[in-house]
């Protein structure tokens, strides 16, 4: 069983996920929550004390308030993902690397299209800040999927450069 919170984003309505008393998924379609109920993840409706405040400092992050996230995180993914969003986890707010940096940082550089893999599968962006991920010649490339229209806005919050900006 678990619970979730529905809460605005500069996206539009966004949902965070809690299982076992853990964030597990930051989602910003109703139906990426619909397809996690098809999987078979029961999902209600709460105000947990722990949705609550992640609520409560992903709208202070909007608002370019909140630097760090202080909430247990948990995702489901293979050793090298894994890896991955650990590297993610330490890329300073306001700063940006590239994907041959973080393969680097995970002691494969010729990895690079498996980082941008591993951010794909990412179920809790911001909290764990692919988005700071850019291509080397700074350009926004993917962002769940094609979506670097929020990668834009969340940089933007953080005042990170980037081309076309």
């Amino acid at each position: 069983m678990g619970f979730y919170i529905e809460m605005t984003s500069p996206f539009g309505q966004a949902y965070i996920v809690e299982e076992n008393n853990h964030i597990t998924h930051l989602l910003f379609e109703k139906e990426e929550l619909k397809q996690l109920q098809q999987d078979g993840l029961e999902l209600r409706p709460a105000e947990t004390e722990l949705l609550k405040e992640a609520k409560r400092q992903l709208e202070e992050y909007f608002q370019g308030e909140r630097k760090t996230f202080t909430l247990p995180l948990r995702q489901d993914g293979t050793p090298f993902q894994k890896k991955v969003w650990e590297a993610l986890q330490s890329i300073p707010y306001g700063e940006s690397r590239s994907y041959l940096d973080i393969a680097c940082a995970v002691g494969n550089p010729k990895a690079v299209r498996a980082i941008g893999q591993a951010n794909k599968r990412n179920a809790l962006p911001i909290l764990i800040p692919c988005h700071r991920v850019i291509g080397k010649n700074r350009s926004l490339t993917g962002y769940s999927g094609n979506e670097t229209d929020k990668k834009a806005v969340l940089l933007d919050i953080e005042n990170i450069a980037y081309k076309g900006k």
